[in-house]
């Protein structure tokens, strides 16, 4: 009782939230990897493994796919810390247990989800929903975890007005058009992905489109994200992006701008060529990586943009 009243520093809180953000990134990996090694169905069944089993024989794909669930449990341990964590900072703040929530709420969601894909035998939308709530999970814990290293209240809604200041009313509207187009990107591939060769299991269903004019289209917002990112970097490094409060320079929008552009050159890299090399499994799964790295990238910059100066 004397813990619980004493509680958490919000440095420790902060701790604890990234740690529930390398979590939630970890698990899209690993289940990437279940995809890729084509153990999609190693475990037929759900929540069990086989009827009536729930630990599988020790077989390859069943392995691999039993292993992803057990890592399903490690996420729910961070998520359940985060929100633990959230009620015992101090001084305790209703917007990180809200956010805290939410990852609760998306990981149930994702439970739901995962036992859907097995009895659908790996319907790709349903693997596409499956990824698609895992990004939605991702966006959560980033933005828990800048707010957990915010003061209380120093957020701004509408990313324009500031307290003792104005910020660039470009640079917001940019890293805006940076999410949309980030959302565009992460959609068309994971249709890409639904429509390629790596299913999960070697008879599952594939979506019916053409895959190089996804590809284009995929490539296309990529570039589209490039673009933009580099104008922020740019406009950061020339100062033109400032908070006009004691005449500072974006260093740290500079520096979360580079991160963008760097991490989508690397992606681009990759994805010209898995398409050119038959897109091996290990460049899928470096790409899967890599995507989340961007999600998170183009989230931290658009919340270094948008956020107040301490007050």
């Amino acid at each position: 009782m004397a813990f619980w009243r004493s509680g958490i520093s919000a440095a420790t809180y902060r701790r604890i939230t990234l740690l529930a953000l390398l979590a939630l990134i970890f698990i899209i990996i690993t289940g990437g990897a279940v995809r890729l090694t084509g153990s999609g169905l190693g475990c037929s069944d759900w929540p069990t493994c086989e009827e009536n089993q729930f630990v599988p024989d020790l077989e390859y794909h069943a392995m691999v796919e039993f292993v992803n669930r057990a890592i399903t449990g490690i996420v729910s341990v961070a998520v359940a810390l985060a929100v633990l964590g959230a009620l015992l900072r101090r001084p305790r703040r209703r917007d990180l247990i809200g956010l805290a929530l939410g990852l609760v709420a998306g990981v149930a969601g994702q439970v739901v989800l995962g036992g859907l894909v097995v009895w659908y035998h790996l319907s790709p939308w349903l693997v596409i929903a499956h990824f698609l709530l895992s990004m939605v999970l991702v966006a959560n814990a980033v933005v828990l975890h800048h707010r957990a290293g915010r003061p209380a209240g120093s957020g701004v809604p509408d990313g324009d007005a500031l307290a003792g200041g104005t910020r660039t009313r470009t640079a917001g509207n940019l890293t805006r058009l940076l999410v949309v187009v980030a959302v565009l990107a992460i959609v068309t591939g994971t249709l890409l992905t639904g429509a390629g060769p790596h299913g999960g299991d070697a008879d599952v269903e594939r979506l019916q489109y053409d895959i190089p004019s996804l590809a284009r289209l995929h490539g296309g917002a990529m570039a589209l994200c490039a673009a933009v990112a580099l104008l922020l970097w740019g406009g950061a490094e020339r100062g033109s992006f400032r908070l006009r409060r004691r005449g500072q320079r974006s260093a740290r929008h500079a520096g979360a701008a580079r991160a963008v552009v760097l991490v989508i050159g690397a992606q681009a890299a990759i994805g010209y060529l898995q398409y050119f090399t038959g897109v091996p499994p290990l460049l899928v799964g470096i790409h899967i990586a890599g995507a989340a790295a961007l999600w998170t990238a183009v989230l931290r910059l658009h919340l270094a943009v948008h956020e107040a100066p301490a007050r």
